[in-house]
């Protein structure tokens, strides 16, 4: 009975002296963790938008607001011009 008692005591005074431990130490870990986390979110930013400047810069050569038509497809035959339009006829189901 003496042997399970003193299991017992030794068994709650590791577990007070790790949960100390681990309180003091865990703040310290997880903000490295953190920090790192940052920097490389900082380090995809940084690459991210330098990509897209990149990008931008090289495929806008044309002023701002212009847009530029390289193609216009010949009009079908038999086809309703732009200014006319064109109806269809529906109702309205309640």
């Amino acid at each position: 009975m003496g042997e399970l008692i003193d299991f017992l005591l030794i068994s709650i005074f590791l577990y007070y002296v790790v949960r100390s431990i681990l309180r003091l130490i865990m703040p310290s870990v997880f903000q490295t963790v953190i920090n790192k986390a940052q920097e490389q979110q900082q380090y995809r930013q940084q690459n991210y938008n330098q990509n897209y400047n990149q990008y931008y810069s090289q495929n806008n050569n044309a002023p701002q607001g212009k847009i530029k038509v390289d193609h216009i497809p010949p009009p079908k035959k038999g086809s309703v011009k732009d200014s006319e339009g064109e109806f269809i006829d529906y109702e309205e189901i309640k």
